[in-house]
């Protein structure tokens, strides 16, 4: 059974190397294509800003590459802005490019689910009145969390730091998906976006055996989407390693 990993390029291939490290036959396949922006000058512009931020909430690990892509040459993040990151990867990110750990917001580690929820459950024990708030994303995206740090009375601004996209695949990554789509039950798909379900369906509009297709889906939404696609199988999972490859095991080839 051949698990296909759906994340941004850079993540899938940290999640293969993980998932072939448990003894897994794992692909990738990314389904979201991660573009830079063609101006830049708002994130140069935020960096030299950044000093008067309370918190920058980051929402991924593209998030933080793209933002920190346009640091300034000797400048250390600011002792007074916590990041907030929703969970492992995007924290890994931060620390990885000089964000102290010890102001890093991130949900509990053994949190349900790692999202915009879980998150909040650590970021409304501040205090956020008329504090400033930057969201750094992509084009566009959810504003649960803006809208409880608004309702906390925090000033939010929002700031695009890439671009998402349907992927344009390679002649591997075509025939990859030929492979899943003819032959899906020896494939396990891997879905961590609702996004990349929606890429996909773009991507395979022909594809019609959805039904005998497998998924594993790290959150309830991304699981709701998969069946509405037409996975009549689809499992949830923790988006943590461990919970991900044990999940898998327990799915019969």
């Amino acid at each position: 059974m051949r698990i296909i990993v759906t994340r941004p390029a850079a993540q899938a291939a940290d999640w293969v190397a993980d998932l072939r490290a448990h003894g897994l036959t794992a692909v990738a396949l990314p389904l979201i294509g991660i573009e830079a922006l063609a101006d830049t000058s708002a994130l140069v512009a935020a960096w030299h800003a950044l000093a008067q931020q309370r918190l920058v909430s980051f929402v991924s690990p593209n998030a933080v590459q793209h933002f920190f892509a346009h640091r300034p040459a000797g400048m250390a993040w600011p002792a007074t802005v916590l990041a907030a990151s929703p969970g492992p990867g995007t924290t890994r990110a931060l620390t990885a490019l000089g964000v102290p750990m010890a102001q890093v917001v991130e949900p509990a580690a053994d949190a349900a689910q790692f999202d915009s929820e879980s998150l909040w459950a650590q970021l409304r024990r501040h205090e956020w009145q008329a504090a400033r708030v930057l969201i750094v994303r992509g084009d566009g995206g959810r504003d649960w969390l803006a809208d409880q740090l608004r309702d906390a009375g925090a000033q939010i601004a929002r700031l695009a730091a890439y671009r998402r996209c349907v992927p344009q695949l390679s002649a591997a990554e075509q025939a990859l998906l030929h492979a899943a789509t003819a032959a899906p039950e020896a494939h396990l798909w891997l879905f961590s976006s609702s996004e990349a379900i929606d890429n996909l369906a773009a991507l395979a509009p022909a594809a019609t055996a959805w039904d005998r297709a497998r998924a594993v889906a790290t959150h309830p939404r991304i699981a709701a989407r998969a069946r509405q696609l037409g996975f009549a199988s689809v499992t949830e999972a923790r988006p943590a390693l461990a919970a991900v490859v044990a999940c898998i095991q327990s799915i019969r080839p």
